[in-house]
């Protein structure tokens, strides 16, 4: 042990001189609990003197160990004194272990790789001596509305959300960018609102609009149009983990298309997200639910499911149980409950009897992982539901003829012979359409309800004591009186009480907005989740949706007219030391686009993406790879025909042991289990497939068409691509190099016709008649270029 001295903030200079504390603190700095302290104690000292009692180390023979992670454990008389003693740091046990030279002393124990640095324990020992208050998780506050904080560029704020980042960065001085030209918004709120960039004569026309609401009125159009909540989908589906696959080792296609057609229904309807919440996650529990509620509840239906040969149907139907339970607390409250299966969680208070606590209430429904999927409900898709209309219509004008009195004597003798035939044949074509199934959630009936154990190290066949529903008593209580069921589980989520799911989904809307979270690690806002950026700012969104109702277009329309996401993302030396990731929000976003935009963005500039909306999924153009699956059938298919080929990169069939490739290249999930957050990457291969998938070649071929039919100069042509892929028009030297690739490539295949036919043509089909194959070709070549040019493939 090194000597207990009596150390106080001015006697830490000798100390520090000695290479042992860091940095000094002020003796007006008293840290901050939350932002300074917590988080170290939680990355060096909660494995070990965390929750989790079975693991807890330290403190009196026989007992239950020392505790850190509460005031009361930390204060507790243990063998060697308290590990604090609030104003003595010389008698604080904790201070003498983290800074004892005898390695058999030394806390954390220094093969760990939890050392603290001496800046730490210089901020650990300031706690102590300020008194060693501890303090609730900030993420388990229930958030508070603050008041918007007063800044000096007053003229700059647009709305609530510049007023706290304009304060930030005033306070850093540094100033926010200038607003981004007109064309660069255009792009920038289309990709993020839709996910697909504008034609050149929409972001034209809004360029050229001169109103002071114009803006606006342009980020309104996107938010009605079709194509938002197809983007918007996407996401949530990541959520869901929606494929169209079974998973394990066979993985066989399953049918639960029309679960992915209600997200994109609900999204474009704006329906709120708190009953957005509700239906998926307990529609069937609903007073006379709908068949769109219904539907909703295949949420939890997309867990895999095995039924190889000789597999136990109640293990694979406990594993879909304990992944619903993680992805419940995961999605909706960002928290990572899954370890809390085995033990008690070691960094945040949630113990290993309340995860089998809410796995109650995942565990009546009547599913058991049988091979037909039961229970399902039939439903139609739009095309037969229009289909069926018309028929209904018909059959209704037939029955009425049969109803009628006879305009004619000689007609009565056959007419009711006729219509009476034409009946029974319509009755026959509307009994006989062929419905799809989804499948859906039904809790078991009273009599047959499951009893709950606690499974011992997450085993299902070694049970423990029984447990009823409940949550975890860290958060907010469950309504008295309220049945035990998924409904008042789901109802309690987006309760205003609740301290995460506003800010949760609040933040998950920031990173698909700005690239980051206000929390980066928008899956973990737990004791090993990094803190918020801006604190007040994430509440105050988190009280702003709550306030409006949960109306997610509105959050998004608050973000995306906001002055902090109109700036220029351009970046300038200073900014680059003093905020290189943008985490100050002093420019615009910038990031790179997500698989599916990439796809559907390449085959919009290449005239060829289909906006055709809902149904079975679609196999567009994929390499033949040869492969087959474990125990399954080829992992090669055969390509949809038509416009289906051309989709929209939602709707392609979503298989868990062989994503399509190009949007696994791109970072896109197998969706095997529930995505939070995707990673970014830039990696060569990705450059390989933009280069060289048949999808993205065609794309080329598409644009190359387009462009040829530019009347005028080969710099128009250029133009009308680069606008196409870019929204902006080129600089004179961006269309020189252009040019001068098309000229270049153009001598080439003048000279090697089959490779001018083969670059034209295929896979796209025939040229159109008369055209020069040769110049389609160098056009072609074109294309391809800026279909792979960084800013194509970025938001700027």
């Amino acid at each position: 042990m090194i000597p207990r001295l009596q150390i106080t903030l001015r006697a830490c200079a000798p100390f520090l001189a000695a290479g042992l504390l860091g940095p000094t603190v002020s003796a007006t700095e008293v840290p901050d609990f939350q932002r300074e302290i917590r988080p170290i104690l939680s990355r060096s000292c909660f494995q070990c003197h965390g929750p989790d009692a079975a693991e807890r180390k330290g403190g009196k023979d026989g007992g239950e160990g020392l505790r850190l992670d509460t005031e009361e454990g930390a204060l507790a008389a243990l063998d060697d004194g308290a590990a604090i003693v609030p104003g003595h740091p010389e008698k604080s046990a904790l201070l003498a272990r983290i800074k004892a030279r005898d390695q058999d002393d030394r806390m954390p124990p220094l093969n760990s790789g939890r050392d603290l640095a001496p800046h730490e324990i210089a901020k650990l020992e300031a706690w102590v001596i300020s008194g060693g208050k501890y303090g609730k998780h900030w993420a388990y506050e229930k958030p508070r509305r603050p008041a918007l904080p007063e800044v000096i560029d007053k003229a700059w704020v647009r709305n609530g959300v510049d007023a706290f980042i304009l304060v930030r960065l005033e306070q850093e001085g540094l100033a926010p960018q200038p607003e981004a030209d007109r064309l660069a918004l255009a792009r920038r709120v289309s990709l993020d609102l839709t996910g697909l960039p504008p034609t050149p004569e929409e972001a034209d026309a809004f360029a050229q609009d001169q109103s002071p609401a114009a803006y606006e009125r342009y980020v309104d159009r996107l938010l009605a149009a079709p194509a938002y909540g197809e983007h918007w989908a996407r996401q949530w589906l990541d959520l869901a983990r929606y494929a169209d696959s079974a998973g394990y080792a066979d993985d066989p296609q399953r049918t639960i298309w029309a679960y992915r057609d209600y997200v994109i229904r609900a999204l474009n309807t704006n329906l709120p997200f708190d009953q957005f919440t509700i239906e998926q996650l307990a529609g069937d529990l609903l007073p006379t639910p709908t068949d769109e509620q219904l539907t909703a509840t295949a949420f939890h239906r997309n867990t895999m499911t095995n039924n190889e040969g000789g597999t136990n149907d109640e293990e694979f139907r406990n594993a879909a149980v304990v992944d619903r339970t993680n992805t419940t607390l995961s999605v909706w409250m960002g928290t990572s409950f899954a370890c809390a299966q085995c033990h008690t969680h070691k960094y945040d208070p949630i113990t290993n009897a309340e995860y089998f606590q809410v796995f109650a209430f995942m565990n009546n429904t009547q599913d058991a992982d049988r091979k037909d999927e039961s229970p399902f409900l039939g439903v139609h898709s739009a095309e037969q539901k229009a289909q069926r209309a018309l028929w209904e219509a018909e059959l209704a004008a037939v029955e009425a003829r049969v109803k009628a009195p006879p305009a004619v004597p000689e007609a009565a003798a056959t007419e009711p012979t006729d219509t009476t035939t034409d009946a029974s044949a319509l009755r026959k074509q509307i009994a006989d359409m062929q419905q799809t199934t989804v499948p859906i959630q039904r809790e078991l009936d009273p009599g047959q309800r499951r009893k709950t154990h606690r499974q011992l190290r997450g085993n299902y066949l070694a049970l423990a004591e029984a447990v009823t529903e409940g949550v975890p008593v860290v958060f907010h209580p469950l309504p008295a009186g309220a049945p035990l069921n998924r409904l008042t589980l789901a109802r309690w989520l987006v309760d205003d009480a609740n301290p995460l799911t506003s800010r949760v989904t609040a933040n998950r809307s920031w990173e698909s907005i700005f690239g980051t979270g206000i929390v980066r690690t928008s899956e973990e806002f737990g004791a090993q989740g990094e803190l918020p950026s801006h604190p007040e700012l994430l509440d105050w969104l988190a009280t702003e949706l709550v306030r409006e109702k949960w109306d997610m277009k509105k959050l998004l329309r608050l973000l995306v007219t906001s002055a902090t996401y109109r700036q220029s993302s351009k970046v300038t030396p200073e900014m680059i030391e003093r905020d290189p990731a943008n985490r100050l929000l002093s420019r615009g976003p910038r990031f790179r686009l997500s698989a599916e935009m990439v796809r559907d963005q390449a085959l919009a500039a290449g005239g060829l993406l289909s906006r055709k909306m809902f149904g079975p999924p679609v196999r567009p153009q994929q390499p033949s790879l040869g492969l087959s699956a474990a125990f399954g059938g080829s992992l090669d298919w055969q390509s949809s025909s038509g416009e289906d080929a051309h989709r929209r990169a939602l709707y392609t069939e979503w298989r868990r042991t062989a994503p399509y490739p190009s949007l696994t290249t791109f970072d896109a999930p197998n969706r095997e289990v529930c995505t939070l957050r995707r990673n970014q990457s830039n990696t060569p291969l990705q450059a390989l497939v933009t280069l060289n998938d048949p999808v993205f070649l065609e794309a080329a071929q598409g644009l190359a068409r387009r462009m040829t039919k530019v009347p005028g100069t080969s710099a128009e042509k250029a133009a009308r691509g680069f606008r196409l892929c870019l929204t902006r028009p080129p600089t004179a030297q961006e269309t020189a190099r252009l040019i001068a690739l098309h000229d270049e490539t153009l001598a080439f295949f003048k000279q090697s016709p089959d490779q001018a036919t083969a670059l034209a043509t295929n896979p796209i089909g025939a040229a159109p008649a008369g055209a020069d194959l040769p110049d389609l070709a160098a056009w072609t070549s074109v294309a391809n270029v800026l279909l792979n040019l960084d800013e194509t493939l970025m938001k700027r």
